[in-house]
């Protein structure tokens, strides 16, 4: 049984104290959840305030992104040794918006998913395709890549331990989103391409959906059978909103 898993990525969002004070919120309306996992991913500048005041919770904190090596002269860029001493136990790989807006390939995402794993961090690897490559019928093809490519070289139980975001990067931030049918049909041909692996791994593995996942089309979503839960952006920034998200991803 997949426990369903809710992470919120705040993106370029939340000053520390805005974040402090929205995770005190959080914490006391899921404080009686135990069936949804839920994280928050908030700026690297917030992650240390942030796992202190989720300290003794069921709020895990991720990092939203993270640098492969473990020290060196890298100006600006942030290590997993460096997250996970400030309390995340997560970090997001390869968000659309690292690829498109920073050039993020699939061996970068490989070399981030192992240095996750080498410091103790789940990875949260993000695949998805763009429009134009989705009305080209390339959606198989840039999954596939993608699954290969980033998870190379990784032993099963990494594979069944790391959890798997689907965004289809037409959906991002554009109001738009798959309909819970679409979504469903690629949820289910990443679960058969991670099976050709291991068809154990894959039943274990979660894989959630991400792309303008609002409160009001969450639980259509997540009644799907291979989705397994969101990672939400602009919807994670309110806590009304987050919470009813996560409510229709608790299993009935």
């Amino acid at each position: 049984m997949r426990i369903p898993f809710i992470a919120g990525n705040w993106k370029m969002f939340k000053t520390v104290q805005d974040a402090v004070l929205f995770t005190k919120e959080l914490r006391s309306i899921v404080k009686d959840v135990t069936n949804v996992e839920i994280v928050v991913a908030p700026p690297f500048t917030a992650i240390h305030a942030v796992a202190e005041a989720a300290r003794n919770t069921n709020i895990g904190v991720s990092a939203q992104d993270l640098y492969w090596e473990r020290e060196g002269a890298f100006t600006g860029e942030i290590s997993a040794g460096m997250i996970k001493e400030a309390g995340a136990s997560y970090t997001i790989i390869g968000h659309s918006e690292r690829r498109r807006l920073f050039g993020e390939t699939d061996a970068m995402v490989n070399r981030k998913t192992s240095a996750a794993f080498q410091n103790g961090l789940t990875p949260i690897v993000c695949v998805g395709e763009t429009l134009e490559e989705r009305e080209t019928d390339q959606t198989l093809a840039v999954l596939d890549r993608q699954l290969k490519d980033g998870l190379d070289g990784l032993t099963a139980e990494q594979v069944a331990e790391l959890v798997v975001a689907y965004e289809p990067v037409w959906a991002i931030g554009t109001g738009r989103n798959a309909t819970p049918e679409q979504a469903q049909e690629v949820h289910a041909l990443i679960r058969a391409r991670i099976g050709v692996r291991d068809a154990r791994i894959a039943a274990a593995t979660r894989i959630l959906y991400g792309g303008s996942v609002k409160a009001s089309n969450a639980a259509e979503l997540f009644a799907m059978p291979d989705v397994d839960g969101g990672l939400i952006g602009g919807a994670s920034l309110k806590a009304e909103e987050f919470v009813a998200i996560l409510a229709a991803a608790r299993p009935h």
